[in-house]
């Protein structure tokens, strides 16, 4: 037993030594992935809490308020048309307890007048432009802006329409980031993704009341926090070309908050308070 802790020992110092250098310095393994574009700015949804969401009028707004990308979710139209929408199931958006799959382009109901903004309980957005928005009329209009686009479901041809871009950490390889980086394994592997993009955990059951029982317990969201809200992984993340973002934060001490900890980037349903924050905190980027 003791020559067998003889030479594990050293073994297991080294490569903790050697792990902690090479996530503080990892370019001497990996090169750094440079995107062409760099964002501290993101807006929610196009900025849904001082539009209604997703809708052209929301995009147009937050890009006049200085943001530096658009944060929206896709599905499918029955004849085949991207449309920009959180909900697969209109019931929320629309009152029309209609799915997005099953209807074709121009059978799709208009927004609610007013919506609750889902990341800020009980605050509400509304706006003169109450029409779904065509993924592609996004691109047309704003052609120089980044967009962030969640496919919210699991199909193949919706995928195929927007493929050979960058990427974000999916939950799974979200889940396998964590386990590389408390085994120490992180500074060894390669990783495809360009983004990662995640709550911040304070927020939960203050100011976002989630669905799922389980993050309605205090404990279970301090754990998360801890586990993932570490700045030495947000630090190698960005040394390493990968922008973090963390969301929804839609109030000035949770964007103080994302930026502390080791945010590349904030989303907020706010884009004109996300903007004057910056504007008088001016990041070293």
């Amino acid at each position: 037993m003791s020559s067998f802790l003889y030479f594990i020992l050293p073994a297991l110092g080294g490569y903790t030594l050697t792990s902690v250098y090479l996530l503080k310095n990892p370019l001497i393994l990996h090169r750094r992935k440079r995107t062409a574009f760099y964002c501290t700015q993101i807006s929610h949804r196009g900025g849904c809490g001082e539009r209604i969401e997703s809708t052209m009028e929301a995009f147009t707004h937050a890009v006049e308020q200085g943001t530096q990308m658009l944060e929206m979710d896709c599905h499918l139209t029955h004849d085949g048309h991207v449309v920009v929408s959180h909900d697969e199931n209109l019931q929320r958006q629309t009152g029309h307890d209609v799915t997005i799959s099953s209807l074709n382009l121009q059978d799709l109901p208009l927004y609610k007048e007013r919506l609750e903004v889902t990341f800020y309980a009980g605050r509400y957005s509304s706006g003169a432009d109450r029409k779904f928005a065509l993924l592609e009329d996004v691109f047309r209009k704003f052609p120089e802006m980044p967009v962030s686009i969640e496919i919210k479901e699991n199909n193949s041809q919706l995928i195929e329409k927007n493929d050979s871009m960058p990427y974000s950490f999916t939950v799974n390889r979200g889940v396998l980031l964590l386990l590389l980086f408390y085994t120490g394994l992180l500074p060894f592997v390669p990783l495809g993704e360009s983004l990662l993009q995640f709550y911040l955990p304070s927020i939960i059951n203050r100011k976002f009341i989630p669905e799922k029982r389980i993050l309605r317990n205090r404990l279970v969201i301090c754990l998360l926090e801890k586990v993932t809200m570490r700045k030495s992984l947000f630090n190698h993340l960005a040394a390493r070309g990968i922008q973090v973002h963390l969301f929804v934060c839609n109030e000035e001490e949770d964007i103080k908050s994302a930026f502390d900890v080791g945010a590349t980037g904030v989303m907020s349903d706010y884009p004109t308070l996300l903007s004057s924050y910056l504007s008088r905190n001016r990041r070293q980027d």
